[in-house]
């Protein structure tokens, strides 16, 4: 089975063994490991607590949008479809 990374595009290699969260997008474990010194940063930035539920719902949103399953207006983004893995490029009508 193929797997794409949602936020580099890469295809990961079946061998290749992902962490429990990073394999529900799937993320590559190198973008897996940029999420979590950038999560570090957003925790800082916004100054999240993590013993509070609407904060740490929040650093889950700011994950997603991350690993490119979310769009930062809050729509989910169906990575599976081809025309969605080029954000640069606009969308044919």
């Amino acid at each position: 089975m193929s797997r794409t990374c949602t936020k580099c595009k890469n295809p990961i290699p079946d061998d290749e063994e992902l962490g429990v969260v990073a394999a529900k997008y799937p993320t590559c474990n190198k973008c897996w490991a940029e999420w979590k010194e950038y999560q570090i940063m957003v925790m800082n930035e916004m100054k999240l607590d993590m013993s509070m539920p609407d904060h740490r719902k929040l650093l889950k949103k700011h994950e997603k949008i991350f690993v490119g399953v979310l769009s930062p207006e809050g729509e989910v983004i169906d990575y599976t479809n081809e025309d969605n893995r080029k954000p640069d490029e606009p969308k044919s009508v």
